[in-house]
């Protein structure tokens, strides 16, 4: 193993060795359910929204951004638009859903219902799955991340990594709960920020600080003169085919509306809200988030048109055609620039080992909301009825805890030479179609009931995953050139007939259809009483995190 590559396991063993006394710390002091599923209601507000920002900046953020911003010019840029503008819906929602639940996202929907049991279900389901697609996306890149990082070749050796990072991310949630898995949360963020604000700093420096001559040296070494002008990477226009240039505007604008109405649903986004102890803290919570976030990725500007600039759009895609290592070659670049060889092992150990804490806290934080849901929901309330008792449920959320990890790790290593970049996405579509209508008609639409509710979530999460299945991302694209195929499924096989890749144009109107059909077909009446009860806790916060039967 180079010199450059051992730095790089040090520094990984290092953040994990950290990280694993934080866990056994956070063992020490969990003492209830509330400690386990929601930090005991602790965290500060600053504190909390730098848990946030981490949960939120993932590896598709600063590795996946920089490169669709490297190797697409503006349109890349579209993606960190849409992450940040996301944070303006939550910031409505926030304070109410966090005054209305108690640990998780079903507590927030079956509060005003009669049938709880029907409604936690689906949300369990609903919170598992959204989960679960996005955790095998963070995996599998975990996977290319480390074993290019450490000069491993082969399947086998990603599988390997795959496995190493499924146990400590088990380890994380089952041992440390929602303290421990906070604090990496917390690290991981400060991390995330120093590392980019380290090589957003560089690529300034190499530039005079002009921003103008980085987007001038980008457009030039990119070879492209529609570079730095929108189409040319989404909404493309083609020619003689008016048919194909709407269908990729539609796919444009359905992707814009996952990834801005998704945030609000995402289930381990809402958890994080029941950490703090009051309404105020969970206001600054997100204040802290979307400064911390809207920095970021405005500094994915500087590494995206960095790497252009610095590195050249042929080195990027031949080390990897989505450009996820364009962060990684420009920091080498920079570090050789400062320092000759040495200089470039040095600040790429230091970005991969961030990239590396990014992922692993990333993975804590769904499988916390997954177990959490499993144990608090199901087991706690529809098959207890809910009177379990807290130890009972506490060691079911470590059980399950494990249960999804093992999940994940088969199907991250069933996937790991896949392209899995759209599982982030169709996360967000997910999560926007099945869990945004039932929170937002739970808290605004009185008529609303537990059919309502059900219809809701499964219509959405069923038309999205339907979609997909039916769509160019899982059979039949192909590269208009070379005829390779870019879909899930090899070349010749051919089923889509869902035109467009991302389906949130269609199933996010769809699930709220659902939502509201469901309701008005339903002999169910509301329960008025509940919804006012509801209304009051939700602006009011009073008898906020009460156990509702």
């Amino acid at each position: 193993m180079s010199e450059g590559r051992l730095l790089t396991f040090g520094l990984f063993v290092a953040f994990i060795l950290i990280t694993l006394a934080i866990t056994f710390w956070a063992r020490a002091t969990t003492r209830n359910a509330e400690d386990f599923y929601a930090g005991g209601r602790a965290f500060s507000g600053p504190q909390n929204g730098l848990a946030l920002a981490g949960d939120y900046m993932s590896a598709a953020s600063f590795l996946g951004i920089a490169g669709l911003i490297a190797l697409s010019g503006y349109d890349g840029f579209l993606y960190s638009i849409g992450f940040l503008v996301a944070w303006l819906l939550t910031l409505l929602l926030v304070e109410l859903m966090r005054n209305a639940g108690r640990f998780t996202m079903a507590d927030v929907l079956s509060h005003r219902v009669r049938r709880q049991p029907r409604v936690r279900t689906a949300a369990v389901i609903s919170t598992v799955t959204v989960s679960v697609f996005y955790l095998v996306a963070q995996m599998v890149g975990a996977g290319a991340l480390v074993s290019l990082l450490l000069g491993l070749s082969g399947g086998t050796a990603k599988a390997v990594t795959i496995v190493v990072v499924g146990a400590i991310m088990i380890f994380y949630v089952a041992f440390g709960g929602m303290k421990g898995t906070t604090w990496v949360q917390i690290i991981k963020a400060i991390l995330l920020m120093t590392g980019t604000v380290v090589l957003t700093a560089l690529v300034l420096a190499r530039f005079g600080f002009n921003v103008s001559d980085i987007l001038a040296a980008a457009a030039r070494a990119s070879g492209r003169t529609d570079y730095l002008h929108p189409g040319g990477g989404f909404a493309k226009e083609v020619a003689g085919d008016p048919v194909r240039t709407l269908i990729n505007k539609l796919d444009f604008i359905s992707l814009a509306l996952a990834l801005v109405l998704g945030t609000a649903g995402l289930p381990h986004i809402v958890s994080r809200f029941f950490t703090v102890p009051d309404a105020r803290a969970a206001r600054t919570s997100v204040n802290w988030a979307i400064g911390l976030v809207g920095v970021f990725y405005l500094m994915t500007l500087a590494l995206g048109f960095g790497a252009t600039a610095l590195v050249g759009q042929a080195r990027i895609a031949a080390a990897d055609p989505s450009g996820n290592t364009a962060a990684l070659q420009l920091a080498y670049v920079l570090g050789e620039g400062l320092g000759g060889p040495v200089g470039g092992d040095l600040l790429l150990a230091f970005v991969g080992a961030v990239a590396f804490a990014t992922i692993l806290a990333v993975v804590s934080g769904l499988v916390m909301a997954s177990s959490t849901s499993l144990a608090h929901d199901y087991f706690g309330h529809v098959l207890m009825f809910g009177r379990p008792r807290e130890s009972q449920e506490v060691a079911v959320a470590r059980l399950s805890a494990l249960v999804i990890g093992l999940l994940a790790v088969v199907l991250a290593v069933v996937a790991r030479h896949q392209n899995v970049a759209f599982l982030v996405a169709l996360a967000f579509a997910m999560a926007a179609s099945a869990n945004l209508p039932a929170i937002v008609l739970t808290l605004f639409w009185k008529r609303f009931n537990s059919a309502g509710v059900v219809a809701g979530v499964y219509g959405g999460l069923g038309a999205c995953l339907l979609l997909v299945a039916l769509s160019p991302v899982v059979s039949g694209k192909t590269d208009p050139v070379t005829g390779a195929g870019l879909s899930l499924l090899p070349p010749g096989i051919d089923f889509h007939v869902f035109p467009m890749e991302n389906p949130g144009l269609v199933s996010i109107p769809f699930g709220f259809l659902c939502a509201w059909l469901g309701t008005l077909l339903s002999r169910e009446k509301a329960d008025r009483e509940r919804y006012d009860d509801l209304a009051v806790r939700s602006l009011t916060g009073s008898g906020s995190h009460a156990q509702r039967q």
